[in-house]
């Protein structure tokens, strides 16, 4: 009796299913709606979820988006990105220097050889009678300088202009052929997030493209130069690269690559590039006779702002420059800028720190007038500012020291407020800075650098370049010398 049950109950289920199936088939037939969808989700069929992300992706259309690539922007401007060879002499001490078995039978000391020490870097063309930008660590201290084009062919340069601060060189081919030059791109209007292209020569095994996006804008205290408004990518960056392009997806110059952030020497994915509009003020310079870049004075000091200080104003985060000190008489002065004000932008551009402050100014140029917007005792206000040439220094405020002394061959200033901002020096920093240091001068050989401080010589406080001047010319037989080197005191004694 329960068997007959059991196989009516199946032929009932059997009957119901096929049922099912035919009002299924019909329905499909009519319409796309009915059964189907009521049992989508348990048949498999596409979710609401799902099908959201289906619309989301479109299958191409033509062979054309098919083959969607770099490529066209990678050959208009690759013939712009040049290798840049900077050879210079090495002399090499003999290991038999000092040695008095060898000076006994020579009757002098051993002379030490020279040899020919290299350096690779990339560099590009950004003006078709053969300007060339590339990293001043490039070519720093080259006795002559070579680029190799993307064609093969190579030609001598000569340097143009050089900064070490916002390590950047400009080089020129003496040659009537008209180069292919790359334009400049806005570099104030990059976004985070924007796709950019970087072109150069890594590790020296030819040029090479990578791809990325831009991480962050703004970026300083990055520890490669005095520069601190890097553009920070993603796009792979490695020894080599340095003074090659960042590009933007117009095939325009958007940057110039500089250092990356790694601790194997190969790209981790963080690169710094020198925004165009920086690298554009630097050309011009060179391009007009300069050879030096000047950055406009307004005769003030910034500092970061704390977040205290933050506090103190009602601003939501930490961000601006600090005006610290302002130079009696000078434009700063003259616009109505006072101690305790804060810059939030200058000519509409938002200044995150005085790196940024720096950078608005040294783009926006001498002789121009800047409009800053301020935060004065809790009100907005906005100054208009005229910057002025850089302010020429009397000679007992700086000096090139000359003679037979440890310190001849170097540049040296008294200390101020502006110029230890400048420096990146202690406000409260006294003494004199060591400013500039030429290369094979006594000053170089016997270890002096820019931004030491001298502090005294021989007993005698130095507090002007003018006093440090007569105490060198006195020409003791021997020289103690008390200096500040990063915060550090160091006494040496020379004779």
């Amino acid at each position: 009796m329960r068997r007959n049950k059991m196989a009516s109950l199946l032929v009932i289920a059997v009957v119901l299913v096929a049922s099912l199936v035919s009002i299924t088939v019909a329905q499909e037939q009519s319409s796309s709606g009915g059964l189907r969808d009521l049992f989508s989700g348990i048949l498999g069929k596409s979710t609401p979820v799902q099908q959201v992300v289906e619309q989301q992706r479109v299958v191409p259309k033509s062979q054309a988006v098919l083959q969607y690539s770099y490529a066209p922007l990678v050959k208009s401007a690759a013939p712009a990105v040049v290798n840049v060879y900077a050879e210079r002499m090495v002399r090499q001490r003999s290991p038999f220097g000092n040695d008095p078995f060898f000076e006994r039978f020579f009757g002098q000391r051993t002379p030490g050889r020279s040899r020919k020490q290299s350096s690779l870097g990339s560099g590009v063309i950004v003006h078709s009678s053969g300007i060339i930008v590339t990293n001043n660590h490039v070519i720093d201290g080259a006795d002559e300088i070579k680029v190799a084009l993307a064609d093969g062919r190579e030609f001598p340069s000569r340097l143009l202009l050089k900064d070490e601060r916002v390590d950047l060189a400009i080089l020129k081919i003496d040659d009537d052929e008209a180069f292919a030059a790359l334009d400049y791109s806005n570099s104030d209007q990059l976004e985070v997030g924007d796709i950019v292209l970087a072109i150069g020569n890594p590790f020296g095994v030819g040029q090479t493209v990578t791809s990325g996006i831009v991480s962050a804008l703004a970026r300083n205290r990055v520890g490669v130069s005095d520069f601190g408004f890097f553009i920070q990518t993603d796009a792979a960056i490695n020894p080599g690269n340095s003074g090659g392009a960042l590009l933007d997806m117009d095939g325009r110059l958007v940057g110039i690559n500089t250092a990356i952030f790694s601790r194997s020497g190969g790209s981790n994915g963080i690169g710094f590039a020198i925004p165009a509009n920086m690298v554009r003020a630097v050309v011009d310079a060179a391009i007009s006779g300069s050879e030096k870049f000047n950055r406009p004075y307004i005769g003030a000091s910034f500092s970061t702002v704390t977040a205290d200080i933050a506090e103190a104003l009602g601003l939501d985060k930490a961000s601006g420059a600090i005006v610290t000190a302002v130079v009696k008489g000078g434009p700063a002065h003259a616009g109505g800028l006072k101690v305790g004000d804060l810059v939030i932008s200058l000519n509409g551009l938002t200044v995150n720190h005085p790196d940024a402050l720096g950078y608005r100014l040294a783009t926006a140029g001498v002789g121009n007038v800047a409009v800053f917007e301020i935060i004065s005792r809790t009100r907005v206000k906005t100054l208009t500012i005229k910057l002025a040439p850089p302010r020429k220094k009397t000679a007992d405020e700086e000096a090139r020291i000359s003679g037979s002394n440890p310190f001849a061959g170097a540049l040296v200033a008294s200390l101020d407020p502006v110029l230890a901002e400048e420096l990146r020096i202690r406000a409260s920093a006294k003494g004199v800075v060591v400013v500039d240091v030429e290369r094979g001068s006594l000053a170089n050989r016997y270890g002096f650098r820019p931004r030491d401080i001298i502090i005294a010589i021989n007993g005698q406080q130095v507090g002007t370049a003018g006093e440090m001047v007569k105490i060198v010319n006195e020409e003791p037989d021997a020289w103690r010398i008390e200096l500040n080197r990063n915060g550090r005191r160091i006494r040496q004694v020379f004779r």
